[in-house]
């Protein structure tokens, strides 16, 4: 009889020790699964900070785009506009020229020099209407307030009647091409 009642015993310690593993390894996979599951959860807050990040530099990166585009437009569209600025430049030179040969006295001129002048004055007739063509314009400056922006003052004079500041003398025209200065006029200036 002892020997069932150890036999019984041995059962139930055995059966207590089972119970005992089983609560364990319950224990063991719940914490598995909880470290697991910390895991995951780790992993998905440094992928959603990755995915963030990576918008935040897609939206950057877009925006660096748009004003790189709109400059490259602007850079375009000036380019465009003002083409012609360094020959326009340089036809100044040859319209100077053709105002100062057309400005000599004609009363002391032979009647061939004369013709000569004469079709000097149908050339710069049509390098003007060329230059107005492209929006190259004379700038209007004698005889109104001086405009440090369109004109430099080279000489300073006193005028009788005269308001200072007020432009009186135009030694080299000054020229505009579309909304931009292409030359600056250079004038005399009554007294300040």
């Amino acid at each position: 009889m002892e020997e069932n009642v150890d036999m019984k015993e041995t059962n139930e310690m055995q059966e207590k020790l089972d119970e005992l593993k089983k609560r364990h390894e319950r224990k063991i996979k719940r914490q598995e699964n909880k470290e697991e599951k910390d895991k995951k959860d780790e992993m998905i807050k440094n992928l959603s900070e990755s995915i963030k990040e990576l918008e935040n530099k897609l939206l950057y990166n877009q925006a660096e785009f748009a004003n790189y585009k709109r400059r490259r437009e602007e850079e375009t569209s000036n380019l465009l506009k003002y083409k012609n600025f360094d020959l326009a430049l340089e036809l100044l030179g040859i319209v100077d020229s053709l105002e100062r040969a057309l400005n000599v006295p004609l009363d002391k001129l032979s009647m061939d020099v004369k013709k000569y002048l004469e079709g000097f004055r149908i050339l710069y007739s049509n390098l003007v209407n060329i230059l107005n063509k492209f929006e190259i314009k004379e700038i209007d400056c004698l005889n109104k307030e001086f405009d440090h922006n369109t004109s430099q003052a080279l000489m300073i004079e006193k005028k009788d009647g005269i308001p200072s500041g007020i432009v009186i003398e135009v030694l080299q025209k000054g020229y505009m091409i579309k909304d931009k200065l292409l030359r600056a006029a250079l004038v005399k200036v009554s007294e300040w």
